[in-house]
């Protein structure tokens, strides 16, 4: 078996929401990076970034969607899933849309032929309940639709963050839970070909084990993070870093592109 280490020639973005940025500036910025550098693929726009373009532009989602698609937007991420439980959602990201306008981007996306990823954060305030909450979710589009391709889970990151200051008694999971639920997440979503090992937050060692409890691809390299970095995680890795974490387990290290294809395979 084959594990994949690095997304090559891919262009990852997401920026938040602008209260007056509408479809025409970000078809242009799609367009602009399609056209000049055509050999990387746009993987770009979380389910909230498109919603909101769509309600700022006045138009239907399925229309953003498309008129993206057409200007070169190949997938989207899962950014934003977080815990797809409107109770936890209130909690702790309550300007953020509810767990059904999360799906049903996803939804359009791909009966738009747009292939995404899903996500989960887990360690906040959500119980085990809420956890296979959304794990159903993500397997019932999944049975629908066909078009996620990857599953990336990662744990929470208190360090910094407003969350921790108002809710004292959270503390970071261990690197034991982020292991036992990353195998359980490998059962359950048995209708998605590849799950993703989240060194970005565990680090390199959990990164490897992880390869041993259900995940089969250690991400990517990457020029620059911010997200889990502001929040007290600052994990990097180069790529002979990488093939030599799965090769050390006596697995075979490939290079990969979006779309989950084999480019480069090591002896």
């Amino acid at each position: 078996m084959n594990l994949w280490l690095l997304v090559e020639r891919k262009s990852f973005f997401k920026g938040g929401v602008h209260p007056k940025l509408r479809i025409e500036f970000y078809e242009e910025l799609v367009s602009h990076i399609h056209e000049k550098y055509p050999q990387i693929t746009i993987h770009a726009f979380s389910a909230i970034e498109l919603d909101y373009i769509a309600k700022i532009s006045k138009i239907s989602l399925k229309e953003v969607l498309q008129r993206l698609k057409d200007k070169g937007l190949s997938s989207i991420p899962g950014a934003g899933a977080e815990i797809l439980s409107d109770r936890v959602r209130d909690i702790i990201a309550p300007k953020k849309h509810d767990s059904h306008v999360w799906i049903d981007v996803h939804r359009q996306a791909h009966q738009l032929g747009i292939k995404s990823t899903a996500t989960m954060m887990f360690g906040s305030v959500e119980t085990n309940e809420e956890i296979i909450e959304h794990w159903n979710l993500v397997r019932n589009l999944q049975d629908e639709t066909g078009g996620f391709r990857a599953f990336i889970m990662w744990s929470f990151q208190s360090k910094y963050t407003q969350l921790a200051e108002e809710i004292p008694d959270i503390e970071k999971p261990s690197s034991n839970r982020y292991l036992r639920l990353l195998a359980v997440a490998r059962l359950f979503l048995d209708n998605v070909d590849n799950i993703q090992s989240s060194w970005v937050t565990q680090g390199p060692y959990i990164g490897q084990m992880a390869l041993k409890f259900g995940a089969n691809d250690l991400g990517s390299t990457m020029m620059e993070e911010n997200v889990v970095k502001s929040a007290g995680a600052g994990y990097r890795m180069a790529k002979n870093e990488m093939v030599h974490l799965i090769q050390d387990i006596g697995e075979t290290a490939a290079i990969r592109n979006t779309a989950y294809e084999t480019l480069e395979i090591f002896a």
